[in-house]
């Protein structure tokens, strides 16, 4: 257990130390819960906005955000029995969103990033043979005059190919965030 925690902080601070953006303030928390393929997910992120901003035309643009989280799965067909297994999952996301000026009403958003589980994927049937993972995500949401965001995003998790078996996971999540 020790040495999983070890290599979850050391991911973690890769992640900072790769990041500059991190080094800034935070812009945003988020709180996450979705489900998909006999697991359940919650996860707590931050998040540092992009300066830059393309493709401005009508009062929108495309932008971005990194995303650092740090999630919780929890699955209740662990090799097909059941039984749990439980996995801590680090990573770090670059987000491009296309949004009005005013940060504010309807969004639409992508990423593809990179993530570090605690242990090995089998659930249900599905088997990651990697810790290593790209999570991609498409979602969609709305924040309110008040800075709440809430949204939608389907997310899928594998290793793209690098080693098999490589079923993947996919969630439906929603999403909570504020703004500061």
């Amino acid at each position: 257990m020790l040495k999983k925690a070890k290599i979850s902080l050391s991911a973690l601070a890769f992640a900072l130390i790769g990041t500059p953006a991190v080094s800034q303030a935070v812009d945003s928390v988020s709180f996450e819960a979705g489900t998909g393929n006999s697991t359940q997910i919650a996860r707590v992120g931050a998040q540092w906005r992009w300066d830059q901003q393309w493709f401005k035309s009508n009062g929108t643009h495309l932008g971005g955000y990194w995303d650092l989280s740090l999630s919780q799965w929890r699955g209740n067909r662990y090799q097909g029995r059941q039984a749990s297994q439980n996995i801590t999952d680090i990573g770090i996301t670059p987000v491009f969103r296309f949004q009005a000026d005013s940060l504010k009403g309807w969004y639409v958003e992508g990423g593809v990033g990179a993530h570090y589980l605690s242990d090995l994927y089998d659930n249900a049937g599905r088997q990651m043979s990697t810790r290593f993972e790209f999570g991609d995500h498409v979602g969609m949401g709305y924040v309110f005059a008040n800075k709440l965001d809430v949204g939608l995003r389907l997310q899928h998790f594998s290793n793209g190919g690098i080693k098999h078996p490589n079923d993947g996971v996919n969630f439906a999540v929603l999403r909570a965030a504020y703004q500061f």
